[in-house]
């Protein structure tokens, strides 16, 4: 019976955002050297997770998954144990379809058998795709019978239902034994994918929580355009450092699992500072793992300035406030909107948690004027005037 899997947001890394199919084990392990030598493991992450392309195109004659031994040529068992010997969990892919979204065998009717293997590996995490599955079906038939399996196979293993937000899922995805559900279509590494992304989640923030988290999709902060997919390069580009900011912010409120996609080991500093920033870290791994909800009422000002505010252990609130627009804005937080009247005679002392430092008291409200596609990042204590 899994023990406390998914209390909080699951943090790690996953290869499929930058390596898609070039996959094996000198990347894995060399990329499990990096979470721990880099820092990132003492900020959180600790799932390190290969994605589609790992197997052989065929079962053995005994029905059992195999490991492509061109890129795993000591197997998984034996990948797991490195990682393990890290620090660091390790976590694999497969579908419950007939096969996988690239092609490979699935688990579809052999999901018991699956989940032994799974085990007997060592895996602790198993992303779980939606493609190529019988219409005939349900898809929360499916997820359910996987958690079933899982859930006895022998090893505590996370289960991350990856169905793009697909048959309703947020009505029935707590209640299967999921721990997260992806809940959107894959991210792209553009500003208009992560800004689709987010906004599509805005309002669904109170169908997750504790022990079941609203996937947004891996991160693509630091990818700069370093895909083998032209569809999640999108031209090679990427996004500006201020953009992968801004995205991390949204993903840290919004509780989504925090799931690097980039290739760590050629991390500049300026993505190792977001990636790494214990502050935000902090709102999105806050053991009461409330929803962000959205403040409306901005003003005409404030048009493409969006707030998100969440609740949390201790008494403060966190506040995200982004500007979607092309422009400057002027973002506007009236504390009356967070259920703070001016007859209180309380206000909020106010910490910046990217430039790391109190910027101030206030009372009834604040503004400030935020750039094209940049973020405030707030942490709020509530204090006497």
């Amino acid at each position: 019976m899994p023990k406390n899997l998914g209390k909080t947001p699951p943090m790690g890394w996953n290869t499929w955002n930058t390596f898609t199919d070039a996959i094996n084990e000198e990347l894995i392990m060399q990329s499990a050297d990096v979470m721990v030598e880099s820092g990132l493991k003492d900020c959180g992450y600790q799932y390190v997770v290969i994605d589609d392309c790992w197997s052989l195109k065929e079962r053995d004659k005994n029905g059992k998954l195999v490991p492509d031994p061109a890129k795993f040529p000591h197997g998984m068992k034996a990948v797991a144990d490195y990682v393990h010997s890290r620090g660091l969990k390790f976590g694999m892919y497969s579908c419950n379809g007939t096969h996988t979204c690239a092609g490979y065998p699935a688990s579809f009717e052999h999901e018991f058998t699956d989940a032994k293997t799974f085990a007997k590996w060592g895996v602790d995490f198993l992303k779980y795709d939606n493609c190529y599955k019988p219409d005939t079906v349900p898809g929360e038939i499916l997820y359910k019978r996987m958690a079933m399996a899982l859930r006895n196979c022998g090893r505590d293993i996370l289960f991350s239902a990856c169905n793009w937000g697909a048959d309703g899922v947020h009505n029935w995805i707590r209640e299967s034994g999921a721990q997260m559900y992806r809940s959107t279509g894959d991210i792209q590494d553009t500003w208009n994918s992560i800004v689709n992304l987010a906004k599509s989640q805005f309002g669904k923030q109170s169908q997750q929580g504790v022990y079941c988290w609203n996937d947004i999709d891996m991160l693509v902060v630091g990818m700069h355009g370093g895909s083998n997919s032209s569809w999640i390069g999108e031209g090679g580009m990427g996004c500006t450092d201020t953009e992968y900011k801004t995205h991390f912010s949204m993903w840290a409120i919004m509780n989504s699992p925090l799931m690097i996609g980039c290739d760590i080991r050629n991390m500049s500093d300026a993505t190792k500072n977001i990636l790494m920033n214990k502050d935000v870290i902090a709102v999105n791994q806050d053991p009461e793992g409330r929803g962000a909800y959205l403040l409306n009422s901005n003003g005409w000002a404030g048009v493409n300035v969006k707030i998100l505010v969440k609740a949390l252990e201790n008494g403060d609130y966190a506040i995200c406030m982004v500007n979607f627009g092309d422009h400057r804005g002027m973002g506007t937080l009236c504390f009356w909107d967070m259920g703070l009247p001016a007859a209180s005679g309380y206000g909020f002392e106010l910490y910046d948690c990217w430039e790391h430092e109190v910027i101030g008291r206030y009372s009834e409200r604040y503004s400030c004027n935020i750039e094209s596609h940049d973020c405030k990042f707030l942490r709020a204590k509530l204090v006497k005037m």
